[in-house]
C-alpha cells in the first residue's frame, strides 16, 4: 500500500457502499479510507484493520489487537458532507472537539463533519484517526 491509497477491498459490500455514496462524497470518503489504513500501519499496537458494515456505513475495526474504537464513515444528516463517526458512548468526541475546535464541525458525541468541496484536514484526521484506533489502550482520566 502506498502513501495514498488503500487496499483493495475485500468485501463488495463496503465497496458497493462507496460506490452509493454522492459523486461529491465518493472522493473525499475514499481518501479518508486510505488514511485509516494509512494511520492503522503507521501507529504502533493498531494491528490489523477489520474492513466491514456497521449500520451500513463503512466501518474499521482492530479485531486482533482490540486497541480502538470502531471508526465508520458516511454522510452527514444533511448529505452535503462527509463524517468520521465513534461510538456515541465513548469520550472520542469530545477528544476531537478539545484539539480541532476550529477545523470541524461537530455532531453531538458521535461524530466530526467535514466538507467534500474543501481541503481534506489530513493532519488533523490522522491525529482523530490514532486517537479512536488506540483508544482502548489510552489511561482512563
Amino acid at each position: 500500500m502506498s502513501a495514498r491509497t488503500a487496499p483493495p477491498f475485500k468485501d463488495k459490500s463496503v465497496e458497493a457502499a462507496f460506490g452509493a455514496f454522492p459523486v461529491k462524497l465518493r472522493r473525499p470518503l475514499l481518501r479518508l479510507r486510505a488514511l485509516i489504513f494509512e494511520t492503522a500501519a503507521a501507529t504502533d499496537g493498531v494491528g490489523p484493520l477489520e474492513e466491514c458494515l456497521k449500520w451500513g456505513q463503512p466501518s474499521y475495526l482492530t479485531p486482533k489487537t482490540k486497541s480502538g474504537s470502531t471508526v465508520r464513515l458516511g454522510a452527514a444528516k444533511d448529505g452535503e458532507t462527509c463524517a468520521l463517526y465513534v461510538h456515541c458512548q465513548t469520550r472520542l468526541a469530545g477528544m476531537f472537539r478539545a484539539h480541532y475546535p476550529d477545523v470541524f464541525t461537530f455532531e453531538g458525541n458521535r461524530a466530526v463533519h467535514f466538507k467534500p468541496d474543501e481541503a481534506l484536514p489530513e493532519k488533523e484526521l490522522r491525529h482523530c484517526i490514532q486517537m479512536a484506533l488506540t483508544y482502548k489502550k489510552r489511561p482512563r482520566k
